[in-house]
């Protein structure tokens, strides 16, 4: 359905467990988007620029999204992602410019290279104390985010994870930290407190 930019809606079966690359991508009239409890994966750039998408409901049954699912939903306000998910993959939400909020489950234990990438809307995160790794770029340029929880079962923060969070004030990295990459907080101008672990 890649380019199909008249359509709204579409009802997607029970049987359904996979969703592949770029299916619905450029469907720009599409609104929202109920996944069935069957699906375990989506594909590769899934609903690359659906600018029209509102919302989505996950399924519990989705372990992976994979890179790029929600790219450039710029109309995207708010997720919830399912408790099921372990990882967030590579610029899963890449300029989500509307993103104000995402709910993180207790399963996730990896957020990929890019995934949260300038969303400039984003306020607050708060990560779940199952994660391990925050990928590069992860919060790259999300210019509105003020406040960041890290978990103690945070390990690494790869190169660059919050590079240009301008907005960012203050940080508290967690004792089970072993690795900061590289310019993993360059030109956070707003950043007045640091607690090293």
């Amino acid at each position: 359905f890649y380019g199909c930019s008249s359509l709204t809606f579409v009802e997607l079966p029970d049987s359904l467990t996979q969703l592949g690359d770029a299916v619905f991508g450029k469907c720009s009239s599409l609104t929202s988007m109920m996944l069935p409890d069957s699906l375990t994966q989506l594909g590769k750039w899934v609903f690359d620029g659906c600018t029209s998408l509102t919302s989505v409901v996950f399924p519990n049954s989705l372990t992976v999204l994979g890179y790029g699912a929600f790219v450039k939903c710029s109309s995207l306000t708010s997720v919830v992602l399912p408790n099921s998910l372990t990882q967030v993959g590579e610029g899963a939400f890449q300029h989500c410019t509307s993103l104000t909020s995402v709910v993180f489950p207790d399963s996730l234990t990896h957020v990929g290279d890019g995934a949260f990438g300038r969303c400039t809307s984003l306020t607050s995160v708060v990560l779940p104390d199952s994660l391990k790794q925050v990928g590069e770029d992860a919060f790259a340029e999300c210019s509105s985010l003020r406040s960041v929880v890290l978990p103690d079962s945070l390990t690494q923060l790869s190169e660059a994870a919050f590079v240009g969070c301008t907005s960012l004030t203050s940080v508290v990295l967690p004792d089970s930290l072993t690795g900061i990459g590289k310019w993993a907080f360059l030109r956070c101008s707003s950043l007045t407190s640091v607690v090293l672990p």
